[in-house]
């Protein structure tokens, strides 16, 4: 089987040393670069299954590097390291392109974990189908677009794309609020509900133009999409 390859944007030599020996013990290929310079070069010269990101890098920081990588490549997960917290970082970071994050300090553990869901979703996501219908729209997943009326409302960005999702799926039932936290998100914690808010805010004004398609907030147990 081959081996899943990593590419680490690290600037803190000992850190990066750390978690390459540790990724290479765990059967994954890693090739480590300082900076999101190095980083572009990197993509440029060959493809990765997950990238894994620090937030602060010299040159180019983390998230304008992800910025970069998504104009030409949508599906290749990424992964923040970030000593940040606040809910408008992680906002930010899933908007450009990112899919999860991991607060330092962190455990190699919980790295392994969520790197080997990240690769788990993203061959799982080749079986999603090229179209939904949502009332009037047509959710495209693998494009991450929403169009109504064959006109283009918005292009989704992921953590919106993967809500959507998780809620036609529960289409008129509720979907439970801890359960899509761990499993689009990976951890339930503050930070990640207020980002899920955000987005589910987000998606109502996507959808606000059929008024038959709604999103209740169920309080205290989670969210209906009402179709």
């Amino acid at each position: 089987m081959k081996q899943p390859s990593v590419l680490l944007l690290e600037d803190e030599p000992q850190l990066a040393k750390i978690v390459t020996e540790s990724l290479q013990k765990r059967d994954f290929t890693v090739t480590h670069a300082p900076n999101g310079l190095q980083g572009l070069d990197a993509v440029h010269a060959a493809a990765f299954d997950v990238c894994v990101v620090d937030v602060m890098l010299p040159l180019m920081d983390g998230f304008t590097f992800v910025q970069e990588l998504r104009k030409t490549d949508k599906t290749t997960p990424v992964l923040f390291l970030t000593a940040k917290s606040m809910t408008e970082d992680v906002v930010r970071g899933f908007e450009l392109g990112g899919n999860d994050y991991l607060k330092k300090p962190f455990s190699l553990e919980e790295l392994v974990m969520r790197l080997k869901e990240l690769l788990r979703r993203n061959a799982s996501a080749e079986k999603t189908p090229e179209s939904i219908a949502i009332g009037h729209y047509t959710f495209a997943p693998q494009k991450q677009e929403l169009w109504l009326k064959q006109e283009l409302v918005c292009k989704l960005s992921h953590r919106e794309n993967e809500l959507l999702k998780l809620l036609m799926q529960h289409r008129n039932q509720v979907l439970d609020r801890k359960a899509s936290l761990l499993k689009i998100w990976g951890d339930d914690n503050f930070f990640n509900g207020r980002s899920m808010d955000v987005f589910i805010s987000r998606l109502r004004k996507h959808l606000k133009q059929d008024p038959a398609v709604e999103i209740l907030n169920i309080r205290g147990v989670g969210y209906k999409l009402i179709v």
